[in-house]
């Protein structure tokens, strides 16, 4: 009975204790007023819809999960084309982002801006309003044209959260497998978005 009555006690105590911690997950603010994460973004994947050198009018989608957790909303995404010796031709102007995978979209994200930084070959897409904790999303890049040499081509995708001195976040890289002849992956002359 005394056992039982003291843990009783101890949990009476601990319990608040510890759900404060758990629920109440705010960001890292550091002393000089940068703002961090405090669940990490996670890059779920890349994919492309056309897999071949050379072909005209492929999507890039780099799905990320943004946790429960993560104090802050999503801000802005970058992502860069790693050293290749051959590279994708992105048409900024057609790049859409929504909640969700490529195979279950949900509604399409307001994307305040698209640009690029043509020596680090950085593409950064930033959303008005921010995106919230607790979403999955994908931004799509459209390519206008296929790197012309085959190979796994590798994206840095960073993440970066709200504030006025946001830390990126580095999640990974997107693989996207480029394959020197169309038979190699079932091509039969048709598009097809997905």
């Amino acid at each position: 009975m005394i056992r039982w009555s003291r843990l009783g006690a101890i949990l009476a105590v601990s319990l608040p204790v510890l759900g404060t911690g758990v629920l109440s997950a705010r960001a890292v603010q550091l002393p000089d007023g940068t703002v961090a994460f405090t669940g990490m973004p996670i890059l779920d994947g890349a994919s492309a819809s056309q897999n071949a050198v050379y072909f005209w009018g492929s999507w890039y989608a780099f799905t990320i999960t943004i946790p429960e957790n993560a104090g802050e909303p999503l801000h802005k995404v970058t992502i860069a084309q790693e050293n290749n010796v051959a590279y994708a031709y992105f048409d900024l102007s057609r790049t859409e982002a929504y909640e969700g995978s490529r195979r279950q979209s949900g509604a399409k994200l307001p994307i305040k801006a698209v640009t690029r930084d043509p020596e680090r070959r950085l593409i950064t897409v930033e959303f008005e309003p921010p995106v919230l904790p607790g979403r999955k999303i994908t931004i799509e890049l459209y390519a206008n044209r296929n790197p012309d040499v085959g190979g796994v081509y590798l994206y840095g995708v960073t993440a970066f959260p709200a504030g006025e001195k946001p830390r990126g976040q580095f999640l990974g890289y997107g693989r996207i497998h480029i394959y020197d002849s169309y038979d190699s992956f079932g091509f039969r002359g048709r598009f097809r978005r997905w």
